[in-house]
């Protein structure tokens, strides 16, 4: 039996509730996968941490992430409790840049039965790369203010991480099948090469990347027009890649046009550690209501499967990821299963038993 240990970081607000139901889907999991064993162990971090602790991501914490075998993470941060200079508690960026996950993985798919904002409720399934650790978010906690009257944040574009986050891309791409429309393998590059040197860099880069890919069409768009493009046409992209803060934006796009942040999860990647959480944040306001979706957490788990088995050569966590998939598929497609945020009743836990259900019941 092969046995996993997973650093489980619940976090603030409604973090701890979908927290729960995330890891019941994996309990079953281990049920339906006899030869599987997830060893959970949570740990603190956050705002609520910092608040009673004086930091937000504890020493404990910090070196049970790099030794653990993935970090499950919840949603951390409360704008009522916030660092000396204004800004907000936000661990995972932390963890992004001392555990160098460099690549933030964000897929965006409607499934079906959830109602899409865009006509027709299309078939939209495409992945945004966000390159995680340089860019404008390089700039957090160094950026400098002068009394009153200026503040100044660098954009950082280096060679090195521009050439690893676009390499993320095609391989995902050479994994794919296509965008929905064509099925043609594409990554797209969304950047503003026509006024920034920086992302003229990032352009220039990402080119000189795709001739190690010759069987997959390269594209570019500037940032501004691809917010249009991506509610006009979501079936022509495949892979698109971005830097930080570029694709923050854009993934909080995608996820809007297919039910919303509930149902959106992500993931961040380095060359040997990855952390897994929903793109969602820790909704203080529903907080304690037991109405939030924890689909996006529980997909944020799925990909945590998919990204072991491809480390660790399993079969059997593929297998169990395919299966959470499907298992939310179903789930999804019964409107009794819909929480709030996509105009339904059903409540936190029903949801987390759904899925948990549908494990033994998919093939």
């Amino acid at each position: 039996m092969a046995t996993y240990r997973i650093i489980v970081i619940p976090g603030d607000g409604i973090g701890p509730e979908v927290m729960a139901e995330a890891l019941k889907v994996l309990r079953a999991a281990e049920a339906n996968f006899p030869g599987l064993r997830f060893e959970c162990k949570e740990y603190r971090a956050g705002a609520l941490c910092y608040k009673e602790t004086e930091t937000d991501l504890p020493a404990e914490t910090l070196e049970a992430c790099r030794t653990g075998d993935a970090i499950l993470f919840g949603s951390t941060g409360d704008p009522s409790i916030r660092f000396p200079d204004g800004t907000e508690i936000a661990p995972q960026l932390t963890l992004r840049f001392v555990l160098d996950l460099y690549a933030g993985i964000r897929p965006i798919k409607r499934y079906a039965g959830v109602p899409s904002a865009l006509a027709g409720d299309p078939a939209i399934d495409y992945v945004i790369m966000r390159e995680n650790v340089e860019g404008l978010y390089a700039s957090r906690g160094a950026g400098v203010k002068v009394g009153e009257q200026v503040a100044v944040d660098n954009m950082v574009i280096t060679r090195q991480g521009t050439e690893r986050i676009v390499r993320y891309a095609f391989r995902i791409a050479q994994g794919r099948q296509g965008a929905v429309r064509d099925k043609v393998r594409r990554v797209t590059c969304v950047d503003k090469a026509n006024v920034l040197k920086s992302m003229a860099f990032f352009r220039q880069i990402f080119y000189g990347v795709a001739k190690e890919f010759p069987g997959i069409q390269t594209e570019h768009a500037y940032v501004d027009a691809m917010t249009m493009y991506m509610v006009q046409r979501p079936l022509h992209y495949d892979v698109m890649v971005a830097e930080n803060m570029f694709g923050d934006i854009i993934s909080d796009l995608g996820a809007g046009t297919v039910g919303g942040l509930g149902v959106a999860p992500s993931a961040d990647v380095g060359d040997t550690l990855g952390l897994f959480q929903p793109s969602h944040g820790t909704a203080p306001d529903i907080a304690g209501k037991g109405i939030a979706n924890p689909i996006a957490q529980i997909l944020s788990a799925r990909m945590m499967l998919e990204w072991l088995a491809d480390r660790k050569k399993d079969a059997q966590l593929a297998q169990a990821a395919r299966a959470i998939e499907a298992a939310v598929e179903q789930t999804l497609a019964d409107r009794r299963n819909h929480t709030a945020d996509l105009g339904g009743t059903a409540k936190t836990p029903a949801v987390g038993d759904a899925v948990a259900a549908a494990i033994g019941r998919t093939d």
